[in-house]
């Protein structure tokens, strides 16, 4: 059913009431006849009785004197009601005309019991108590019965009423649901209204927020902070994208500037060697570039998939330290590395755990000044495996300690043509780091060195 969520809401509204209309009704009419059926049903019950009292009085007084009591009672009763007597015999000793016309098939009775049937007697319907009671001795049989017409023709006007009313209850509940329907959408209207004219341009816009607490204003505030990710992720995809094309610009136009220039004119063999070999050096940085640039592009499309498997951290770090003895080797720094006796077990990907080590090494050989020194050291609890990388190189501010994990981002004194880098190792560091549950930090003292923490979780021996 394609209609809109108002006209939905009304029908709904429509048909839920309208079954309530109905239910109601139903269970008035059930009432009325409920509330018929004992009235009349007290009344010729009374009536009886009446008719009992009167036996009890003029009983000893002979047939005639009961007959002519009984004739003047039913003289008295102007509600229409009517009444027949009969003896212990069977002989009558009054009865109304139309009991006489009709001669209705009544019931047997025990004695002292009342039953109640309803009849037509002359064409009308009658409800009957009959009644056998003894009075002085003797047993007589009494039919006393009320018209039930005036109330059948009550019944029947509530009947049309209902038939009359329900369809303009319905009619005025529907209108009046599809008007409350309007003003409760009027909020998710101006929503709709804003949403379209949020773009690219202007994600800083947020909904209005609505006053009560209800789940519009719960929808409004999600909706807002939805945007404000949506914006920030944004951002950062531009400041990603201009840092990428700043970073590109460099290499790609040293590579183009060195060609050019040597082939302006004719050179020695030693001058074209010197310029491959700086167009060779840019075109490393670039490719190691290029590579960071598609490791972090996977890993926000989700498609980096990691193999997990138990690792040992211990036989890791040893390897890493070898491969930074040899980074650290132009630079004479020495490299130490301090681990338990034991291996220390973690559920991690072997590539992206080594890379995350040399990362960290790597970024240690390059801030520390020639003579300095760098040590490993690994720590296990019972939860965690704890690296710590260690350095005494130039620090960092501490101002930027809270950004050095984002992309391209580096400390201030570290941005220098001497450093090479692009500012996205600790970027990816801190990816790996948190795709294996873990945790990476810094601290450090400018101009004493930094130290750099990973904390990932302990999984059982292999």
């Amino acid at each position: 059913m394609n209609l809109a969520i108002r006209a939905r809401l009304t029908f709904l509204y429509c048909a839920v009431l309208g079954l309530t209309f109905v239910a109601f009704f139903w269970i008035c009419d059930l009432g009325f006849r409920h509330s018929i059926e004992t009235t009349v049903n007290d009344s010729s019950r009374t009536n009886l009785e009446t008719v009992r009292r009167l036996l009890a009085n003029t009983a000893s007084q002979g047939d005639e004197s009961v007959r002519a009591e009984l004739r003047d009672l039913s003289n008295l009763w102007a509600n229409g009601a009517l009444l027949e007597v009969a003896d212990a015999k069977g002989t009558w000793l009054f009865r109304s005309p139309q009991f006489l016309r009709a001669s209705p098939s009544l019931p047997q009775l025990a004695a002292n019991d009342i039953a109640f049937f309803t009849t037509n007697l002359d064409s009308s319907q009658y409800r009957v108590a009959l009644g056998l009671v003894e009075v002085a001795g003797e047993r007589f049989q009494i039919h006393a019965a009320v018209p039930t017409e005036p109330f059948d023709q009550a019944l029947d006007r509530f009947r049309i009423i209902e038939k009359e009313a329900l369809p303009l209850l319905v009619l005025l509940a529907s209108l009046l649901g599809y008007w409350l329907s309007g003003k409760s959408l009027q909020p998710v209207n101006r929503i709709i209204q804003t949403a379209e004219q949020i773009g690219a341009q202007n994600l800083s816009r947020r909904l209005e927020v609505p006053e009560p607490r209800d789940e519009l204003r719960h929808l409004t505030e999600t909706l807002n902070a939805m945007l404000a990710r949506i914006e920030a992720s944004f951002q950062r995809i531009t400041q990603f994208t201009a840092d990428a094309s700043h970073d590109l610009r460099t290499p790609v136009a040293v590579i183009r500037t060195t060609a050019e220039i040597a082939l302006r004119r004719s050179r020695p063999a030693e001058e074209y060697r010197d310029a491959l070999s700086r167009i060779l050096l840019t075109s490393v940085e670039t490719s190691d570039l290029l590579e960071n640039l598609l490791t972090l592009a996977r890993a926000d499309a989700g498609a980096a998939g990691l193999e997990m498997l138990p690792l040992d951290l211990n036989a890791h770090l040893r390897k890493v330290q070898e491969q930074g003895a040899v980074l650290a080797a132009d630079k004479s720094l020495s490299i130490t590395l301090r681990t338990p006796d034991v291996p220390v077990w973690v559920r991690g990907d072997e590539i992206a755990i080594h890379r995350l080590l040399l990362i960290l090494i790597d970024n240690a050989v390059k801030y520390t000044p020639h003579g300095g020194h760098c040590e490993i050291s690994l720590s296990q609890n019972q939860a965690h495996a704890h690296i710590a990388v260690k350095d005494t190189g130039i620090g960092i501010p501490e101002s930027d300690l809270d950004c050095i994990f984002e992309r391209f981002r580096r400390a201030d004194r570290a941005r220098s043509r001497e450093t090479p880098g692009a500012g996205l190792g600790l970027a990816i560091a801190r990816w790996i780091t948190h795709m294996h549950g873990g945790t990476i930090s810094a601290e450090s003292t400018l101009g004493m060195g930094s130290v750099f923490h990973i904390r990932l979780p302990v999984s059982a021996s292999a």
